[in-house]
């Protein structure tokens, strides 16, 4: 058996794939637009589409990694995310690049849900938090470094570059994960229907697990509608370039980091429930400055990165103390049923977050008030989270991070 560090060390890899879809193709998009001749916001669409594809796809990978193994699902999905990737560096329209992104979001539902599922089955209690921690906070590298790396492929080699680096990405990783991830699953593992409906609804029913879970979900609704929101706002409206939109954006991404430790030491001195309730005001205090600074400041203040910045500044503070504690919260009953239930986890988590960052983006509203409106509905259920948490029973988890056995 390999040493905990390496074995989670496999898991944030399949986990990357996620982000890297997202990320690293951000600071080109308006290229991408003027090379497939289409307007931008198709561009700008395709991202919570990836995460929606991703979120629905789940609700089938996850029965196939219970009843047939972890790492067979694993290396199917690294071969849709070559055939995806491939097929992004090669499209010559807009159809074709919509078909990718598809490909690509039926990929990763396959990874992450093994990703998920591999830590239930290793490992349990403090553990397991652990874990979570480390991949949740390790996530956060990709934001602050990704956009960059774009960036600097699309300036040398074009707007194609970033779909072709992903492309080796894969390619070298399946090789990785066929010689040395581990199959996980236990023996004692409940075999399921391709769609097992009553699974489902018996998980959902369970008021917990649909609170935290609904936690998770209206963050990344929030992270969603930043994210594409970004290249206008930054870009289009505050004249940024592309290299110094990279900059802003990875600086966002370190700063969740710093977040997401000081989160781990607050866990660890006052409890997951005290960090959710840090989590749903920080998520609250930046709805109401977002939404209120189109009222307070001059056209010429409201225009610099700074007003949009701040607010997601604290925004994203909160996401660092809400995904932690709540995944914890939300996945520790199901041992014997690891990957639906980390696949009902992941499609509300990615069909809901997605799907309300879709609607309010084609919604007729100003970038400002829709994402102030994301960031008041992740606070209030960041909240309910945490009325849900005061009254379990339990051992503190603590978040810290992974260390080596």
């Amino acid at each position: 058996m390999i040493p905990t560090r390496y074995f989670t060390t496999l898991l944030l890899s399949l986990v990357l794939l996620s982000p890297l879809g997202i990320d690293l193709f951000l600071p080109t998009l308006p290229q991408i637009a003027e090379g497939l001749q289409t307007p931008v916001n198709n561009i700008q669409l395709t991202i919570p589409l990836f995460l929606l594809v991703m979120g629905i796809g789940q609700l089938i990978s996850g029965p196939l990694v219970d009843n047939y193994g972890r790492k067979p699902i694993a290396l199917l999905g690294l071969v849709l995310y070559l055939l995806g990737s491939a097929s992004a560096a090669l499209a010559i329209n807009w159809p074709l690049f919509l078909m990718a992104r598809i490909i690509q979001g039926m990929a990763v539902c396959c990874t992450a849900v093994v990703a998920f599922s591999g830590v239930r089955d290793r490992l349990e209690g403090d553990d397991a938090a652990r874990a979570y921690s480390f991949l949740n906070g390790s996530l956060n590298i990709v934001p602050a470094l990704a956009p960059l790396l774009g960036g600097m492929l699309a300036h040398s080699w074009g707007w194609r570059a970033p779909f072709w680096f992903l492309f080796i990405y894969a390619l070298v990783l399946m090789i990785v994960i066929y010689r040395w991830l581990p199959e996980t699953r236990p023996a004692t593992t409940q075999r399921s229907a391709i769609f097992p409906v009553r699974t489902y609804v018996t998980i959902i029913k369970q008021p917990a697990f649909l609170a935290f879970t609904l936690a998770i979900a209206s963050a990344l609704g929030m992270v969603l509608t930043y994210v594409s929101l970004a290249p206008i706002v930054l870009m289009e409206q505050a004249r940024l370039t592309p290299f110094i939109f990279s900059i802003i954006f990875g600086v966002n991404g370190l700063w969740i980091m710093v977040a997401s430790a000081v989160a781990n030491r607050i866990i660890q001195k006052c409890g997951r429930p005290f960090c959710l309730m840090l989590g749903a005001l920080s998520m609250l205090g930046a709805g109401g400055i977002i939404l209120i600074e189109p009222y307070l400041l001059a056209p010429a203040i409201l225009a610099h990165w700074l007003s949009y910045m701040f607010p997601v500044a604290v925004a994203v503070a909160g996401l660092a103390f809400i995904m932690g504690p709540a995944t914890s919260y939300a996945l520790a009953p199901f041992q014997q049923n690891a990957g639906v239930a980390s696949a009902l986890l992941g499609f509300i988590q990615m069909a809901g977050g997605a799907g309300a960052s879709l609607i309010i983006l084609l919604l007729p509203l100003a970038p400002f008030t829709a994402l102030g409106g994301m960031m008041l509905l992740g606070g209030m259920l960041a909240g309910l989270a945490w009325l849900t948490s005061l009254k379990i029973k339990g051992v503190l988890t603590s978040l810290r991070s992974t260390r080596s056995e």
